[in-house]
């Protein structure tokens, strides 16, 4: 899948056609995620991912999409800008936006808002070591393995909990679902619904 302006165009087109559902934050924390499309060395279309630092307060050394809590009066893009800012060093303007994924609500009282954002021109990363440990860029074409993503059953909860084998490891939700709902909508133009997919119980803390 190159990285290029077919993919923008089918990007841009299957977010807007996209019927996305929004979820009243009611007492949890609003917050956003970024999702960006960018390029890796060899002009594939990819998605940046990091790993947290494990110095963090919570959900220390875990797979996440940079993004954060919103401030007051905060945009979920406008959020989701600073926090790229601030974790990757990576300066997005507005006008990259392409459009906004499901609300996700997490276990742990977040409403998470994930925002697609188109990097055509992302430069070199500086991730913030009090934040981020590593950063990757992984190809689209990654998520379309046969073995991804993977369903599991925990006696906790009678919701199927969602795996990405990625990297050598597994990404569970919040991030996974995110991550397979990008797929589903932005790769493949299929309205999949990704609310009901559930965390591990180590992750609803």
């Amino acid at each position: 899948m190159r990285f290029d302006l077919a993919l923008h165009d089918k990007a841009r087109a299957n977010l807007a056609a996209f019927d996305r559902r929004a979820v009243d934050v009611e007492g949890r924390k609003a917050a956003a995620v970024a999702v960006v499309l960018l390029p890796d060395a060899e002009g594939r279309g990819c998605f940046l991912l990091t790993k947290r630092a494990p110095t963090l307060r919570a959900h220390t050394g875990q797979w996440a999409l940079p993004g954060g809590r919103m401030d007051a009066g905060e945009s979920p893009e406008g959020a989701a800008l600073r926090e790229l800012d601030e974790e990757v060093g990576l300066k997005l303007g507005a006008g990259t936006a392409l459009g906004l994924l499901d609300d996700y609500p997490t276990r742990s009282g977040f409403v998470i808002t994930p925002v697609v954002f188109w990097a055509d021109d992302p430069g070199a990363l500086a991730p913030n070591p009090a934040e981020v440990a590593r950063v990757h860029v992984v190809p689209l074409e990654e998520l379309d393995a046969p073995d991804v993503p993977r369903f599991v059953t925990i006696s906790e909860s009678d919701r199927p909990v969602i795996q990405l084998p990625l990297l050598g490891s597994l990404i569970h939700a919040p991030t996974a679902a995110v991550i397979y709902q990008m797929r589903e909508v932005v790769s493949h133009g299929r309205p999949t619904r990704v609310d009901h997919l559930e965390q591990p119980v180590w992750a609803w803390r």
